[in-house]
């Protein structure tokens, strides 16, 4: 019987692929940026510690995928404040138009 040693995640790894995934799934709120930002610097800290020492993780394809995921919540969030913000700046001068016609 051969022994098996079965290596762990990177540091964060878990951490960084949940928040970029909420990163996604929150993209047109703020919540999704604030998930997507705290992603990418776990990554990051999981990439250095993983860096530092490879021979004691099963890799950093969690790691990359947290990041990836984090950028592209990042990506959404502004996009949708971006939405937000234009659609706000349209109401408020529609509603300075109906202001000045009465």
């Amino acid at each position: 019987m051969t022994d098996q040693i079965q290596k762990q995640n990177a540091p964060y790894a878990v951490a960084a692929l949940v928040l970029g995934i909420c990163s996604i799934v929150f993209g047109c709120m703020i919540v999704g940026l604030v998930c997507g930002i705290v992603g990418i610097v776990l990554a990051k800290k999981g990439t250095e510690a993983y860096n530092a020492a490879p021979d004691q993780y099963a890799g950093d394809g969690m790691l990359k995928a947290g990041k990836i995921t984090s950028i592209i919540g990042i990506i959404l969030s502004a996009l949708g404040i971006i939405y937000w913000v234009i659609w706000v700046a349209i109401l408020g001068a529609y509603a300075g138009f109906l202001t000045s016609l009465m």
